[in-house]
């Protein structure tokens, strides 16, 4: 299949538009540019005048991305990197401060549906899962050259799988393993089959975390965020699984107080002062049309905090 023959569906696309107050000639950076879907609708929100800078680790998305945002010309700054080095692309780029940063944390169907990338155990594909070809470490790797011990940690820390023991023995026993199908079976095999979702889910969502090191990478991305914003622009963080959203959500909770310190701290000691404004108390999830439309969209979280001026310690 043709790249050119996927079509992704950007999640919550309204509700991430209202939620970053879009403007004309305003300056907004997509951190997952993907095959661009928030981006165009960003781009034609800020018209005239608007810019944007899309950034995606997978060089595949950004061609798909470049193909589709061609028409914007030079309002569109496309950059093939990796998210965590967000201060630098945007001070290499003099594009800063700006009004709005959008991360859309969810693969997307080119990704999924590609055979070569190994995401999904719906297709035979090789055990890779790398956002970016750069990177080394493998699921491949994890898979059959881990300790059971450090597998087992990795299925359950990040897959939130408590059969994870259980589970890394069967892997360990069944070396070498080479493909997605392989995986799921061995996976299914050691603990069976309950419920609606597939038992291989978790133990997949764990090897990509861990292969691309999301939770790190997207710790310090948002700690950049904050510092590219102007006063009163937004930050919009969708998630898709509960360990990303229950960082994300720390992490605005921290940035939305002026004092960290333990609560029975006679004097406050921290120095921290807030720099961000709660815009949603609980998250924005899809509507039922949306789900029913783009069933993927399901586990969809949206987040949105707002820049605020940061006062002087005393």
């Amino acid at each position: 299949m043709m790249v050119e023959e996927f079509v992704h569906i950007p999640v919550l696309l309204n509700e991430a538009i209202e939620a970053l107050r879009v403007q004309p000639g305003g300056r907004y950076i997509d951190c997952t540019v993907g095959e661009g879907g928030h981006a165009v609708a960003i781009l034609e929100k800020s018209s005239p005048g608007g810019q944007l800078l899309g950034i995606d680790a997978d060089p595949q998305a950004i061609d798909m991305a470049r193909k589709r945002l061609l028409p914007y010309g030079k309002s569109a700054l496309l950059v093939n990197d990796d998210f965590k080095n967000l201060e630098g692309i945007c001070s290499s780029l003099d594009f800063h401060p700006v009004h709005g940063i959008l991360f859309d944390l969810g693969l997307s169907s080119f990704q999924l549906s590609n055979r070569g990338r190994g995401f999904s155990f719906q297709l035979d594909a090789p055990l890779d899962m790398r956002f970016s070809p750069s990177l080394e470490l493998t699921a491949a790797t994890i898979v059959n050259t881990f300790p059971e011990r450090e597998l087992a940690t990795i299925i359950e820390r990040y897959g939130e799988e408590h059969r994870s023991r259980q589970i890394a023995r069967s892997i360990i026993a069944s070396r070498p393993l080479s493909t997605t199908l392989e995986l799921a079976a061995v996976v299914e095999r050691a603990v069976g089959i309950r419920g609606r979702i597939h038992p291989a889910t978790r133990t997949f969502q764990a090897l990509r975390i861990a292969v691309n090191q999301e939770l790190d990478r997207l710790e310090e991305a948002l700690k950049q965020a904050v510092n590219l914003l102007g006063i009163g622009g937004r930050l919009v963080i969708i998630s898709f699984h509960s360990l990303e959203d229950r960082l994300v959500k720390e992490y605005l909770r921290e940035e939305s107080q002026d004092c960290l310190c333990p609560p029975k701290t006679p004097v406050c000691v921290c120095g921290h002062t807030a720099t961000l404004r709660l815009i949603t108390r609980k998250v924005i999830t899809p509507s039922l049309d949306e789900i029913q439309a783009n069933p993927r969209s399901r586990s969809a979280k949206m987040r949105v905090a707002e820049r605020i001026e940061k006062l002087s310690a005393s």
